[in-house]
């Protein structure tokens, strides 16, 4: 028979992670408390460690690549308007 994993809400690990952090009690402790193994409340405060920089990351600001992507789509964009306006003027004067 296999083992059903259980799965935790995010708000449970964050608790975790930063009762990790915090060190106010012991990792059994915590082991008890969040009923999960060491290892996961390690990978849970290595996530935070992790990717906790992100959470005051600008959220309007574009990443490098996206911005020049745009900008090379809105150039090419410009350049296809006047060919189709070119275009126009060119068959209007024809019979």
């Amino acid at each position: 028979m296999s083992k059903i994993r259980k799965v935790h809400p995010k708000s449970v690990k964050f608790k975790a992670a930063i009762a990790m952090v915090k060190g106010d009690r012991t990792l059994a402790e915590l082991v008890q408390l969040y009923s999960v193994n060491q290892s996961v409340l390690h990978r849970w405060k290595k996530e935070l460690l992790d990717k906790g920089e992100s959470i005051f990351a600008n959220k309007n600001e574009a990443p490098t690549s996206q911005t020049a992507t745009i900008e090379s789509l809105q150039r090419k964009i410009g350049e296809m308007a006047m060919e189709i306006d070119f275009l126009k003027k060119v068959y209007s004067h024809l019979p």
